[in-house]
């Protein structure tokens, strides 16, 4: 049985949201978050207090893109896949890393410098600076959504769309979303609508709310 130490709408979304696009059979461990500081005892399970977690036998997992890559493949090819190839391989990992390494981590100093530290911290600048960075980095998405019918890579849904589709989610609660174009609007719209992502916001539905969205 997989275990997913999970908080509400934070990166670990990720791998909830493939685990129910894959159907995989998992237990789900609702934390509050930050969990370093709220959850001490989560420290015995993942030293740096960060989630995700995946538990999956001996296997311990703590990179929200690299859970996706894990999920997609653990059991061979699946839908969330793109196998080694493939024309689309490449594509597809990059947009496995896109989705954190471009998108997601401009977020995480908006987040900070609007929300997580002490008000007498947090520094409006910064925050408009590095939601206009996020926006700017959209710009590479849309040509791939023009060419693959819609989707990142591959013509179909995979988990590339994850992960970029995280960051959309991210960017809602951030209010970043009021400067999708058209097009990434369109796409956040048909994610949200996939049966996955319903199932997976069902899931954590009695998920303690993070404190700065309180």
């Amino acid at each position: 049985m997989i275990t997913l130490y999970h908080c509400a709408d934070a990166r670990s979304f990720r791998a909830l949201w493939a685990l129910e696009e894959l159907r995989l059979a998992y237990e789900l461990k609702v934390l509050p978050f930050p969990p370093r500081v709220l959850a001490p005892d989560y420290l015995a399970e993942n030293p740096l207090g960060t989630i995700p977690l995946l538990v999956d036998g001996a296997t311990r997992m703590t990179e929200s893109a690299a859970i996706i890559q894990y999920l997609a493949t653990r059991d061979g090819p699946s839908a969330l896949s793109v196998e080694p190839g493939d024309p689309a391989y490449g594509d597809w990992l990059n947009g496995l890393h896109f989705g954190e390494a471009t998108l997601t981590f401009p977020q995480t100093l908006v987040l900070r410098y609007t929300r997580l530290e002490p008000k007498d911290r947090r520094n409006p600048q910064v925050a408009d600076d590095y939601g206009r960075w996020f926006n700017a980095r959209l710009k590479g998405l849309e040509p791939r959504l023009a060419t693959n019918s819609g989707w990142y890579c591959a013509g179909r849904f995979t988990g590339a769309d994850i992960s970029v589709g995280y960051a959309l989610l991210l960017a809602e609660t951030l209010g970043l979303d009021a400067r999708f174009s058209p097009a990434v609007a369109d796409y956040w719209t048909r994610l949200q609508g996939r049966e996955g992502f319903v199932r997976g916001k069902a899931a954590q539905s009695d998920a303690p709310a993070p404190s700065w969205q309180t």
